[in-house]
């Protein structure tokens, strides 16, 4: 076979008599869903143990070859997409989203959905005022930042550098009152999380115009998460407050889709009354209805329902919604936190069993979609590292992004159409983006991401030589192996380019050589690690050794690769993210859109 083939190129001799685990090995069929990593459920399929060849001392070697006839997958082109909670309305930093520098880091993120929903999505009001009265308060940073509120207007349109895109430069002073004013709405912002007790929200037409100029001006697509828990004494879904807000947004023409509430499984613990999951599909339908009213909306899309974890009583929720609205949305869709930020640990980023949690759940959803419309397209919404707003140096740290990396890999592979970020820019330590404005870790993960990876996910055959496992302990767990055709949007590289993408797990480098169609090409490494004293729990990161920042508040930096001459065995570094383009593969998958 043509993988054998590699391994006897790749200069290692395999004994006369191999064992027949290695023969199993690198049967050419062995197609691990374009993953190297076994779940942890299938215990009876752990790795079998092999002899080692003369000259292999206690080291591993991958042979690693990709399927590049067809792919197995084809996610959406906004597949990495992005959440904004409403909390920004309260804690100010909504007034701030034309800075420029955001701007420009969301563009880095384009194309890509921008969910604005969250905890407080059901408890948000609209209004439709545009210049609501000033603060008569006494000094203070929110004071302060009202009476400036003419002066960001005007900054706004005096930097307008693009048609209908309105771009500011706030001046410092406004910054570091912000930064003051949201440090205090921290506390009370979590006082309400960890209470489950929330107060209203009230989005004006000024707010839902920055909402919008923001997303447009970043090339992403707003996606608005209406309040659902306005109810009427029947318990029916109360629709008047969502109707000014979708006739606003249509005469101005906005370009929106649209959810109706968020974790609505989950409304009895807010207000002591639940909606199940049939009154939410008939909910649904009323809201398509409303939509197919307005003219601007009749053909908009709508997604949801937006259910938590998976566990019974949710799939129990799932089901009654699907009866009833299954055809009404555009995308099923719920949301995953791994760990409780308030006592994870940053060991726990490095746990294989907490990195295949996501597995199960996945299939969960799946066959309750599959039954009831088969075919459905499923989105995670709301994805985070941490619930609970995250951990200061943990899930804001270089050690999130294992978690984050791996979760792409693994929902492209299982179908998973779009996944949504929690959170750009928020309070909390779950964001990509820091309140300086400085992007963390997983935004240029993130960044990476978009720029190599495509939508088409390949399949990867694979055989190793390992040292003989300890009883109970399967090692291959910890190396993960990713393939997609690298971005059409990336014209450093020809069609027909594949990008493989390596979460290293191991405190040891672990050697891949390519083989079959991989084999001689040369390769652009991007290995993505740790800068700084700070290690794994650092907020800086290098590319190829060199430190990742923005040139200015309007350019990101070059990411260059490190080429390596065709043929060469990729060595990858302990605890580490890399991605490596294999160059003028001429992949029959990868020719054409």
């Amino acid at each position: 076979s043509e993988l054998i083939r590699g391994f006897l190129l790749s200069g290692m001799p395999c004994p006369s008599s191999c064992p027949p685990g290695l023969l199993a090995l690198m049967a050419p069929g062995l197609a691990l869903m374009a993953t190297f990593s076994l779940p942890s459920q299938a215990g009876d399929r752990r790795t079998l143990p092999v002899e080692k060849p003369p000259g292999v001392k206690g080291r591993t070697l991958i042979l690693l070859d990709v399927n590049t006839k067809s792919p197995v997958r084809i996610i959406s082109e906004n597949f990495l997409s992005l959440q904004l909670d409403p909390s920004i309305i309260h804690d100010g930093w909504l007034d701030f989203l034309s800075s420029r520098r955001l701007v420009t880091l969301a563009r880095g993120l384009a194309p890509a959905f921008l969910r604005f929903a969250g905890k407080r999505t059901d408890f948000l009001q609209f209004h439709n005022v545009k210049n609501p009265a000033k603060s008569r308060g006494g000094p203070g940073p929110d004071y302060y930042l009202k009476n400036y509120e003419d002066d960001i207007v005007r900054s706004d349109i005096a930097l307008d550098k693009q048609k209908g895109c309105k771009i500011a430069q706030h001046p410092d002073i406004m910054l570091e009152l912000q930064r003051e004013k949201a440090a205090q709405m921290h506390l009370v912002l979590l006082k309400e999380q960890f209470s489950n007790t929330y107060s209203n929200l009230t989005l004006t037409a000024r707010s839902l115009d920055k909402l919008y100029n923001f997303a447009d001006c970043s090339g992403l697509h707003l996606i608005f998460a209406l309040n659902a828990l306005r109810r009427n004494p029947n318990n029916s879904w109360n629709s008047s407050n969502a109707l000014s807000l979708l006739k606003y947004s249509a005469s101005k023409k906005y370009n929106i889709s649209w959810e109706l509430g968020n974790e609505p499984n989950n409304y009895r613990t807010l207000i002591g009354r639940s909606v199940n999951g049939s009154q939410l599909g008939k909910d649904y339908t009323q809201l398509r209805s409303l939509l197919q009213l307005i003219r601007t909306y009749s053909r908009a899309h709508l997604y949801g329902p937006n259910i938590g974890r998976p566990r019974k009583n949710v799939i129990a929720f799932l089901e009654g919604f699907m009866k009833v609205a299954g055809g009404t949305v555009d995308a099923v869709t719920w949301q995953h936190y791994y760990i409780d930020g308030r006592v994870a640990k940053v060991t726990d980023f490095l746990k294989t069993r907490l990195l295949d949690t996501l597995s199960d759940q996945i299939r969960k959803i799946q066959k309750v979609v599959n039954t009831y419309t088969p075919g459905k397209k499923i989105w995670l919404e709301g994805v985070g590292t941490t619930s609970g707003g995250g951990m200061n140096n943990l899930s804001d740290s270089y050690a999130a992004g294992f978690l984050w990396l791996n979760t792409l890999g693994l929902l492209a592979n299982q179908g998973i159409d779009v996944v949504v970020r929690h959170s750009f820019l928020d309070h909390g330590h779950n964001h990509l983006v820091d309140q300086n404005f400085n992007p963390l870790p997983d935004y240029w993960l993130s960044l990476l991401y978009k720029r190599l990876i495509g939508p088409k996910v390949l399949a990867i055959h694979v055989a190793g030589l390992q040292r003989k496992p300890r009883p109970g302990r399967v090692i291959r767990d910890k190396l993960r192996i990713y393939a997609h055709c690298t971005s059409y949007h990336n014209h450093n590289y020809v069609r027909g380019s594949i990008t493989l993408y390596i979460i290293n797990l191991h405190r040891s480098r672990k050697k891949i050589k390519l083989a079959g169609t991989l084999r001689d090409k040369t390769v652009h490494q991007y290995l993505l690690q740790p800068y700084g004293k700070d290690g794994l729990h650092s907020k800086l990161v290098q590319l190829n050794g060199q430190p990742l920042a923005m040139v200015d508040d309007g350019t990101l930096p070059e990411l260059k690769p490190r080429p390596l001459r065709a043929g060469r065995t990729l060595v990858i570094p302990p605890l580490t993210m890399s991605f490596y383009v294999v160059k003028n593969v001429n992949a029959l998958a990868c020719r054409y859109r």
